[in-house]
């Protein structure tokens, strides 16, 4: 196999990322398009796992001027991880998601996870459908790959988990051939380890060299993939998710990722994904968390943690069970003022981007936009 190929659709200043790249502090939207959306509480909301509901969320976001919508996926059974909601039982696809939303959207980058080592995926059929969808988009499609860290996942496909750091080499190798497709202008041969080729092809080619490429990671493994191949980093919390603990924690973690892609001759940009309970006082911000723990689906919460638990994932390992019931990677709750300084002191900490979720996601969402969103284009954060 032919070197790395290493372009970014950072490098065209016209792409939607390199426009996106502009701002202080990218905003994102992680739609609930799974049952029960973050949190696991009983607490009377309108978030919903319908197309429709998230189509009306990600165009408001994209009225408010957020830069990315980003989906998750996940593989779960019947019943989902139980509790009186059955707790992410209905989820609809975020590959199919995205390809929807990015016929009723004009600016807003459009991000999908897909576990690239289940079933049967072969690099030249993502090559093909993401190449199909960056020029549907106009640019505006990027992947977030990952290779999924509990077993019960790969067998509903009917193979066996990989262990955490051959997942990374496997996943290196996929989409190093994905990159050549995209690249090249000629028929492709690659015989690798995992996965061969013969006089492939892929056409059109991606519009700015390729799509946006992301990934989830918190590992040393993960570091070291994502200075390789990501554009966008969705890191956690090395502390858990109260807010103060990873403020004083995220500044050596971000170093850390960023130097590895700076030894690797790339630039990575970091995100992350707080969970924002915004009031207009912090008295009626404690008030509204409070009801959301007060109706907490215990059963629900208890199978998410045994869930998590049988897997390896290192990215969540010091997040405690009760913060579950909220959910997100980090947790900020207070009034406008307080929950805008968070998200700058986030900056200050080395964040490039925050991928935001809410408890009752439209109304929240609104809000935000009302009396959290000027305070940041106040300081700066916003252009």
């Amino acid at each position: 196999m032919t070197a790395r190929i290493t372009i970014s659709p950072a490098d065209y200043p016209d792409s939607p990322l390199a426009q996106a790249l502009k701002q202080p502090l990218l905003l994102g939207l992680f739609l609930p398009i799974q049952s029960g959306g973050w949190s696991p509480s009983t607490l009377p909301r309108t978030t919903d796992w319908t197309f429709e509901y998230n189509k009306a969320l990600t165009l408001k976001a994209e009225e408010l001027g957020f830069d990315l919508a980003f989906g998750l996926a996940q593989w779960i059974g019947k019943d989902g991880y139980g509790g009186e909601l059955k707790y992410r039982e209905q989820a609809i696809d975020p590959f199919v998601t995205v390809a929807a939303l990015s016929s009723v959207t004009k600016r807003i980058i459009l991000i999908s996870t897909i576990h690239i080592l289940y079933g049967p995926w072969h690099p030249l059929h993502l090559a093909k459908f993401a190449a199909t969808l960056d020029h549907i988009s106009g640019g505006r499609f990027g992947i977030n790959m990952v290779t999924g860290y509990a077993p019960r996942e790969p067998k509903m496909f009917g193979i066996t988990q990989i262990e955490h750091d051959a997942r990374y080499a496997r996943a290196a190798e996929f989409i190093g051939i994905v990159e050549r497709l995209w690249a090249s202008s000629e028929n492709v041969t690659i015989d690798g380890e995992f996965w061969k080729l013969e006089e492939a092809y892929v056409s059109p080619r991606p519009k700015y060299g390729r799509p946006i490429l992301v990934n989830a990671t918190g590992s040393p493994a993960g570091f070291d993939y994502a200075a390789q191949h990501s554009d966008l980093v969705f890191i956690t919390s090395p502390t858990g998710a109260e807010i103060e603990a990873a403020l004083a924690a995220l500044p050596d973690h971000v170093a850390n990722l960023k130097a590895r892609a700076k030894a690797a001759g790339r630039e990575v940009r970091a995100i992350i994904n707080p969970m924002i309970v915004c009031r207009p006082t912090e008295q009626e911000a404690k008030e509204y968390h409070a009801a959301i723990l007060a109706h907490a689906d215990t059963g629900a919460v208890q199978g998410f943690l045994a869930h998590h638990a049988a897997g390896d994932s290192q990215a969540w390992k010091n997040h405690k069970g009760e913060h579950r019931v909220l959910g997100g990677n980090i947790q900020i709750i207070g009034s406008p003022e307080q929950v805008a300084e968070k998200l700058i002191r986030l900056k200050q900490a080395g964040i490039d981007g925050v991928q935001l979720a809410f408890f009752d996601f439209k109304p929240d969402l609104d809000f935000f936009g009302e009396a959290v969103l000027p305070l940041l284009k106040q300081a700066g954060l916003r252009i």
